[in-house]
């Protein structure tokens, strides 16, 4: 009995001696489900298939989609994101979590579509470890439109209105 209470006691003690960064943090999905309104469950991995006859998909982003990332060997259960704003027709900003460290939200990154087709397959993220594009592209199912998305599920790209000039690159590269 007291082996049993002094197991428990360890083990309540050591969750509770933990940062609570390392006892919650926030994943992709849960923080995808909180901002966007796209509501699937599931895995990122999952979320295309998931999708399938509840929302439109296609290949081309729109602001609100959420942007859904295949499973790999560095990233098993895959990455969901939502899209903030078209930059242009190959370069669009994401809001996320838990791409560059556990848990981290990050809003305004920049993804960039690196597939030969330009169909959003393959792309490289901003990683903040590096403050650069991410090293290797990473593979991508496409875009999850929201029910307020035209029925065909082929937005057209609309660029926003700006008010002050945005240049990426130089962005990127002042970190």
């Amino acid at each position: 009995m007291l082996r049993v209470a002094l197991a428990s006691l360890i083990a309540f003690l050591s969750i509770a001696l933990l940062p609570a960064e390392a006892n919650a943090r926030l994943q992709c999905v849960a923080y995808a489900r909180q901002i966007g309104e796209v509501q699937l469950s599931g895995n990122g991995r999952d979320w295309w298939g998931n999708a399938q006859g509840v929302y439109a998909r296609g290949a081309r982003p729109q602001a609100g989609a959420v942007l859904a990332f295949k499973g790999t060997g560095a990233m098993p259960y895959g990455h969901v994101a939502v899209v903030s704003k078209i930059v242009d027709s190959r370069h669009i900003l994401i809001n996320h979590a838990n791409w560059s460290a556990p848990g981290m939200i990050e809003r305004g990154v920049e993804v960039v579509d690196v597939s030969t087709a330009g169909d959003w397959s393959q792309v490289r993220v901003w990683y903040g470890k590096t403050r650069s594009l991410g090293l290797r592209p990473s593979p991508t199912f496409g875009f999850i439109y929201p029910r307020s998305a035209p029925a065909d599920a082929a937005p057209s790209i609309v660029l926003p209105t700006v008010t002050a000039s945005v240049d990426v690159a130089s962005a990127a590269a002042q970190g």
